[in-house]
């Protein structure tokens, strides 16, 4: 998605917003976000436009437009003044567990003429500050009686991009009191009872979202959306398993055609998919989404591992015509070699890692995680089965 801002504003201000949207996604707990600055190409002396471009996996188009495309301004008021604003300088803590957020007990779904209806309600904390601006509202107002309650005489109104999205009724209480534990509430709707919840969840997590990270300094608008379905997904997939296959094959034969010894061939093979399957599997335990530039710093891994491979079955294989070198020197001397090439690419890709965006990082992540599971598992393991096969 890109976004561009609808008024101009300086690259500090850029750079403000590039911070916030990944904040703002992180705490919505969407993952594998990738958010940069980016700027049209000039033509003629003509300025280039300032653009944010967000590439994300595993959201739907709808969650990244409501949390992006809406300025996201928090504001919480008792009549025309403003209690409180989203972001830490008004609000401390957010409680976002099912201990202290959730489905309303008191408002529970009911169905109404639109369908069903629920409510949400969590727990906020607001800075001493805020606390006090509260205090000394409240203080003015007088005290109503409802039923058998009491409250004050205005209530706690809060908006979202100046929409209401609830009123709450403050206890007779709280008049003049500095307090800074409170509870937000809202609602959600839906034609059955499911959409309504999985809705007003929807709503609370989007305004916990909001009040944590605060809003953009300006509105961000929409300028371009590329979306891959997960059809293209799937056939992407079955391509890259198709051309792996194809070059797996390659490498068989052009080792078969070196060494004129199949024997040889087929554990280097083994290995270099064992350590494929290594790679896939730590980068699924970890959540790693796998992009264009993460295979092919799988394929790089894999080159390494072969070139090692190779390095570590000559040296095995070499007459020694001069001075015999038992077994574990010739290992160690396999070994120098492979921890040589491991560290100068290692040292190569953690800075990609430390401070790349985008592409670079994940190209520099499967890289360093094939070659170090190359070094620690495959190689050794790789080394052993040589030396039984020669000794036979």
């Amino acid at each position: 998605m890109i976004y561009k801002a609808d008024q101009e504003i300086n690259d500090s201000s850029y750079s403000d917003i590039v911070d916030n949207i990944k904040e703002r996604l992180n705490v919505y707990g969407l993952a594998d976000i990738t958010v940069k600055e980016v700027s049209t190409s000039t033509l003629l002396g003509e300025k280039a436009e300032k653009l944010i471009m967000l590439e994300i996996a595993g959201a739907t188009e709808e969650e990244v437009k409501d949390l992006i495309g809406k300025q996201g301004k928090f504001e919480a008021n008792i009549g025309n003044q403003t209690v409180f604003i989203g972001g830490r300088n008004d609000i401390t803590s957010v409680c976002t567990t099912a201990t202290c957020s959730g489905i309303d007990p008191d408002r529970p779904c009911s169905r109404g003429e639109e369908g069903f209806v629920c409510g949400f309600r969590f727990a906020i904390t607001l800075s001493p500050s805020a606390a006090q601006r509260q205090a000394d509202i409240t203080d003015k107002l007088d005290v109503v009686t409802s039923g058998s309650q009491k409250y004050l005489s205005q209530e706690l109104t809060l908006y979202l991009d100046d929409t209401e999205v609830d009123s709450l009724k403050i206890s007779s209480d709280l008049k003049g009191k500095a307090v800074t534990d409170i509870a937000v509430s809202g609602s959600g709707t839906g034609n059955s009872q499911k959409d309504a919840i999985d809705q007003t969840l929807k709503n609370m997590k989007k305004l916990q979202t909001v009040m944590k990270t605060g809003s953009f300094p300006v509105k961000l608008e929409i300028a371009k959306i590329d979306n891959i379905s997960p059809t293209l997904g799937k056939e992407f997939i079955n391509n890259s398993l198709f051309i792996g296959l194809i070059a797996a094959l390659v490498v068989v034969l052009t080792l078969v055609i070196s060494y004129r010894n199949l024997k040889i061939a087929i554990p280097i093979m083994i290995n270099t998919l064992s350590e494929t399957l290594i790679i896939l599997g730590i980068a699924s335990i970890i959540g790693w989404n796998l992009d264009l530039a993460s295979i092919a710093g799988i394929i790089a891994s894999i080159g390494t591992g072969v070139d090692d491979l190779i390095v570590i079955t000559d040296e095995m294989l070499k007459k020694q015509t001069e001075v015999f070198i038992n077994w574990k020197e010739r290992i160690k001397r396999a070994f120098f070699i492979v921890l040589s090439a491991f560290f100068a690419t290692a040292v190569a890709m953690i800075p990609l890692w430390s401070f790349g965006g985008g592409m670079l990082k994940g190209f520099a992540v499967t890289t360093l995680l094939g070659i170090t599971a190359g070094v620690l598992i495959t190689r050794p393991a790789f080394a052993h089965i040589m030396q039984k096969i020669i000794e036979e």
